[in-house]
């Protein structure tokens, strides 16, 4: 198996399943292998063990909310690396500033193109092929 063939792994930090189930559905379409913590104490300790090419995660989240769970992953060896893209139905300019200067790559709001915005940052991030090679390989 090539290096090219290697599922790339998103963890998903979200306390409601239904939007945890959607965001898995949508990125599995997509060929990424999935995993879901339903808090922060959960997702900080997936990522260490796992180390995933991405986190997304939720801003509300139990246990830990999602700003001290950024500051975790950030700040630990194995995670500091690892993308965080945050999610969240907060989206005023503090909030959103707060989140980028924790280490976030990027802060998308939930609403109805949260699932596209988010595609388009993974695809920024090579976690996905752009859809510009794909159409010039055919």
């Amino acid at each position: 198996m090539s290096m090219d063939n290697i599922l790339k792994t998103v963890l998903i930090i979200e306390d409601n399943p239904a939007q945890a189930l959607a965001l898995e559905s949508l990125l599995i379409a997509e060929g990424l292998q999935v995993l879901w913590a339903p808090d922060g104490k959960t997702g900080v300790l997936k990522a260490q063990q796992l180390v995933p090419d991405v986190i997304v995660l939720s801003i509300e989240t139990p246990e830990i909310e999602g700003f001290e769970t950024c500051r975790r992953l950030k700040e630990n060896v194995r995670t500091g690396g690892i993308p965080v893209v945050m999610l969240s139905v907060h989206d005023d300019a503090v909030t959103v500033a707060y989140g980028i200067d924790l280490g976030a790559v990027d802060f998308i709001p939930k609403d109805a193109f949260s699932g596209t915005v988010l595609l388009e940052t993974l695809r920024q991030l090579q976690i996905l092929p752009s859809t510009a090679c794909v159409i010039e390989a055919l």
